[in-house]
C-alpha cells in the first residue's frame, strides 16, 4: 500500500508583496486538486533565528569533518 499525501508547502524564493504573492497563489489555486492556497506572513525575526541557526549547524558540520580529516 502506498502513502497518501494531503498537502505540500511551497516556498518562495524571496520575501514579495501582497500583490505580487497574490498572483501566484492565484495560479496555483487553478492546480487541479488544490481546494486552498492561504500566504505565510513574513517573520523577520524567526527567520533570523532560523538563519543562525542553520549557519551554526553548518560550521559545526564542517568542523568536525576537519577534525576527521586530521586524524592519522
Amino acid at each position: 500500500m502506498t502513502s497518501r499525501v494531503s498537502g505540500f508547502v511551497v516556498t518562495l524564493e524571496k520575501d514579495l508583496r501582497e500583490d505580487d504573492a497574490q498572483e501566484i497563489a492565484n495560479a496555483i489555486s487553478l492546480l487541479r486538486g488544490v481546494t486552498l492556497v492561504s500566504p505565510v506572513e513574513s517573520d523577520p525575526l524567526a527567520e533570523q533565528v532560523t538563519t543562525a541557526r542553520v549557519r551554526q549547524q553548518v560550521v559545526t558540520a564542517l568542523l568536525s569533518v576537519f577534525d576527521e580529516g586530521k586524524k592519522p
